[in-house]
């Protein structure tokens, strides 16, 4: 017998599946991320400091998924098949392909970077004659799988390498399983503003991000910090990659607020909002207090600090 409690008990949101592209350049300094500040008018991270990415979008696959009589052709693809991302994604081929190709266009939506060639082999080195058709997929008015197949383009799934799998937690009201890939940015290419999902885009080092969050500059979800407090680590792009070779994709199921590793996240929450998710050992202390950061880029700049 279900108990009166139970059957009052709302059911878990069903997470809506994504793709979030951590772009990374080699600097002086070490590697830099792209990141972009979202709008206030979005429905889900508003004013959020994210990676680009989005939900899949079914009219990325082929066949007739929108009932207006057209099948989408398939995206070519060059580099790891379908199968080996589905090994490494966790998920069956049908959903790492779409993961993939999400991957792909929302970089190229939301950064203007396309990770794409020719059949030749040839990478696409300049993206300005795309940028069109770049608002074009933004506004859904074309499909991912026609602007490959009209500018004769293949998907370089070897440009891309799959890094973490988060999942929000079910007492949310909206809801996402979300494949984080890291990815180098191409040579040649520059990133492009101006979509609609976000106030101000920039390259930053991981660090300088992190001082920012803890000056209480931007704001940083979970996965976001996470992200960025393990890309601290390495000095150079191809340490990233090398690393992700033979990093395990497991998804967190939960927010990780007895993870170690996740510490200072949560603590810092504490003190922001006043009211831990969970209670904290006595004792525990900031890694860095936001009182004794040095000076940085985000310091004295007005309107938003991505700029």
């Amino acid at each position: 017998m279900v108990s009166p409690d139970a059957e009052d008990t709302p059911q878990p949101v069903a997470p809506r599946h994504a793709s979030t592209v951590i772009l990374l350049r080699d600097t002086l300094s070490g590697p830099e991320v792209y990141v972009q500040e979202r709008a206030s008018t979005m429905a889900f991270c508003a004013e959020m400091t994210v990676f680009p990415g989005g939900g899949v979008d079914q009219r990325d696959m082929p066949g007739d998924v929108d009932g207006d009589g057209h099948d989408s052709p398939d995206v070519r693809w060059q580099g790891p098949d379908v199968k080996w991302w589905a090994s490494r994604l966790q998920k069956d081929e049908s959903m790492a392909r779409a993961l993939v190709c999400a991957a792909v266009r929302e970089t190229f939506e939301e950064s203007g970077t396309l990770l794409a060639g020719r059949e030749s082999g040839e990478l696409i080195a300049d993206t300005a004659d795309y940028q069109g058709q770049r608002r074009q997929l933004e506004n859904h008015a074309l499909s991912f799988s026609d602007f490959m197949a009209n500018n004769q383009l293949v998907l370089r799934s070897d440009l891309l390498r799959p890094w973490a799998n988060w999942v929000t937690p079910k007492e949310q009201p909206i809801r996402y399983d979300t494949a984080f890939f890291v990815a180098n940015m191409p040579e040649g290419q520059q990133t492009y503003s101006g979509t609609r999902e976000a106030t101000s885009t920039g390259w930053f080092r991981p660090a300088t991000l992190l001082d920012g969050w803890r000056s209480r500059k931007i704001s940083l979800m979970p996965p976001t910090w996470a992200q960025l407090k393990l890309l601290d680590t390495f000095r150079t792009v191809d340490e990233v990659l090398d690393f992700s070779a033979n990093l395990s994709v497991d998804p967190v199921l939960e927010e990780p607020v007895d993870e170690p590793y996740m510490a200072e996240y949560y603590l810092m929450e504490a003190q922001m909002y006043g009211t831990p998710r969970r209670h904290f050992a006595p004792g525990m202390k900031f890694a860095v207090d936001p009182a004794d950061l040095p000076a940085h880029p985000f310091e004295n700049r007005p309107g938003s600090y991505l700029q």
